[in-house]
């Protein structure tokens, strides 16, 4: 018998993650590895699990997530996004929740280019007077 999965792509910075929900015990898989040996800091952890938490389904769900691109911050960011478009497959009651929490919408800010003529994106060289 097959069994049922729940979809979801999530983008923050430059991450990718693609999420899958799985009934089960509520365990979170990154890159084939549990998410606090991936994921360095406690807050990222709890940033990951925001949309289980909201929506009370932490622990009947297995998080399977194949994650690339960007840092621990962006790639959690991607993860949670992620994990909240699954949950709308699972129930589209979720989704005024998941709206007001802001966890449906792509975080849009990323890096700022440098521009030339400037040490960085806004950084002018120094000033000398004389």
């Amino acid at each position: 018998m097959a069994q049922v999965q729940y979809y979801g792509t999530g983008r923050r910075k430059s991450s990718v993650a693609r999420v899958r929900l799985v009934p089960g015990e509520g365990r979170i898989i990154v890159n084939g590895r549990d998410i606090r040996d991936y994921v360095p800091y406690e807050s990222l952890v709890e940033v990951v699990k925001q949309p289980l938490v909201l929506t009370e389904t932490f622990g009947s769900y297995d998080v399977l997530v194949n994650v690339s691109g960007g840092g621990f911050t962006g790639q959690a960011g991607a993860i949670r996004h992620g994990i909240a478009r699954a949950l709308l497959q699972v129930d589209p009651e979720y989704r005024q929740t998941l709206k007001r929490a802001g966890l449906l919408t792509r975080d849009s800010r990323v890096k700022e280019r440098k521009k030339y003529g400037l040490k960085g994106a806004r950084r002018a060289p120094q000033f000398s007077k004389r």
